[in-house]
């Protein structure tokens, strides 16, 4: 999502302008801006290091509770697994928007999703200043949601499927997590913050004083 990568949609477009505005704003009246970006290329290949204990903890409960016999998936589950995958993609998007529109003032007026077709990736924002646990248990419950409740659910239905498909969410939430962890190694002895969703980029923005 680099700015210097690819061009921005008239989405992108517009929600930088707004966001630009809104930062003019928020440093007229004494706030310091701190953007926290994730380096997307980067980001792929830690998300396997980020999210290898989740992935692997879930993996040691259900092999002790159900053990592992792949002759319990169908053809047919295998055949539906790659659609199943794009559904929960959107379903992940989807989860962050509830989420984050639940907290926002205008709610779902604030959220906006889209893809960004050069890496068939599609996206959640939101475009209104969030606490910082709001914005951060927006960024976390899609994982939390598909991923940690996805695997508890199979562990105790014996859905090997299901499984395999709750561990690919843990993994592919290894960017939220990313993001996460940026903000909690993040110190500040500021007493005032709001969190901002980046209009474009991997990341947030804090504004501060």
């Amino acid at each position: 999502m680099d700015k210097d990568k690819r061009k921005l949609t008239e989405k992108e477009l517009k929600r930088k302008d707004n966001f630009e505005k809104f930062s003019s704003e928020m440093q007229q009246k004494g706030y310091i801006m701190k953007n926290m970006i994730i380096n997307t290329q980067q980001a792929k290949y830690l998300n396997l290091f980020v999210m290898l204990p989740f992935m692997a903890a879930a993996f040691w409960i259900y092999d002790n509770v159900n053990g592992f016999d792949l002759d319990r998936i169908s053809l047919g589950g295998a055949v539906a697994l790659p659609l199943l995958i794009l559904c929960l993609f959107m379903l992940h998007e989807l989860i962050h928007g509830i989420t984050w529109g639940y907290f926002a003032k205008k709610h779902f007026h604030s959220i906006d999703f889209g893809i960004i077709w050069s890496s068939f990736s599609p996206y959640c924002s939101c475009s209104e200043p969030l606490r910082k646990w709001q914005y951060l248990l927006g960024t976390a419950m899609p994982t939390l949601v598909l991923g940690g409740g996805g695997a508890v659910v199979a562990v105790m239905t014996d859905q090997l499927l299901l499984f395999f498909l709750a561990e690919y969410m843990i993994l592919s939430g290894g960017g939220d997590f990313q993001i996460i962890l940026k903000s909690m190694l993040y110190h500040t002895d500021k007493k005032e913050s709001v969190y901002c969703d980046h209009p474009y980029e991997c990341g947030f923005v804090i504004f501060e004083k």
